[in-house]
């Protein structure tokens, strides 16, 4: 960080503004520096000396407030992302989602992955449901909704190519089938993409309808949004997910306490169902 932005003076800051942006601190702890950096990339773009002189900026621009909140997006994944969940979703949950949507008479499962950075997410829920699940149920179609707050991450997922550091978590035989090399990148086969609509959208002010039979909100809303929101995102999920559907969070994340029309299927891994 430069000597600008000292960690004190970071922490300090964060302290002030996350509130203001409906965030909260402990969700920041360990990812300030990535903050603090981007911070004193806008600093030197207006010309500021330092954090206070910015405060004073941000108390009479409300413009600012907007270019800040985009600073504190933490845009970290890769495929199959904390390999226990993805695991689980792969060998438990699709397949038996598939069979509560065929039983129920529909024609497709209707997933939706929230905060899905530059795609890596529902790409690999594709890549789950064509690779371990779609032979035993050659019938039902498979359809994604990705969303993200960031145009410069939905642009990226329309994109589909990635280095290789995205997909060092990813089976080797499902990167050597859905990927071909070009330079340094790997690109996303075109089968690989069919069923994902990539959906620019702010998880804090819209979300798609649904109803969804699975929904992916992991490592966004219950690290980084503050208790009242999370309380009223996690009703709106609930709203979009079929009776017995799944919800999965990240692994150290946790719905509200009060959330009691939830069950807790695999509490190391933030499954939840939605009861019946």
């Amino acid at each position: 960080m430069n000597p600008a932005i000292t960690d004190d003076a970071c922490v300090v800051f964060l302290r002030w503004c996350l509130p203001r942006l409906e965030l909260r601190w402990p969700g920041y702890r360990k990812v300030r520096r990535l903050v603090g950096k981007r911070l004193n990339r806008r600093l030197a773009e207006l010309g500021l000396a330092d954090l206070s002189a910015y405060r004073t900026l941000l108390m009479g621009a409300p413009a600012e407030w907007a270019r800040l909140d985009a600073m504190c997006r933490i845009p970290v994944s890769r495929f199959y992302r904390d390999r226990a969940s993805f695991d689980a979703i792969a060998q438990q949950l699709l397949p038996e989602v598939a069979g509560m949507v065929s039983a129920g008479g529909d024609d497709a499962v209707k997933c939706w992955s929230a905060g899905c950075a530059s795609g890596e997410e529902p790409y690999t829920l594709v890549m789950a449901w064509r690779f371990c699940v779609a032979h035993d149920w050659p019938a039902l179609g498979f359809t994604v909704i990705a969303t993200d707050a960031d145009e410069t991450m939905i642009e990226r997922a329309e994109a589909a190519c990635y280095a290789h550091s995205s997909l060092k978590d990813l089976p080797q035989t499902w990167l050597d089938r859905a990927f071909a090399r070009r330079g340094q990148l790997f690109c996303l086969a075109p089968e690989f993409r069919q069923g994902v609509e990539l959906v620019l959208q702010d998880i804090r002010r819209s979300m798609p309808e649904g109803p969804f039979d699975l929904i992916l909100c992991r490592n966004l809303v219950f690290t980084y949004f503050d208790d009242a929101l999370q309380r009223r995102i996690s009703d709106q999920l609930r709203e979009r997910l079929r009776p017995g559907g799944f919800l999965v969070l990240g692994g150290h994340e946790a719905l509200p306490a009060d959330a009691s029309r939830w069950v807790l299927t695999a509490p190391k891994l933030g499954i939840y169902r939605r009861k019946a």
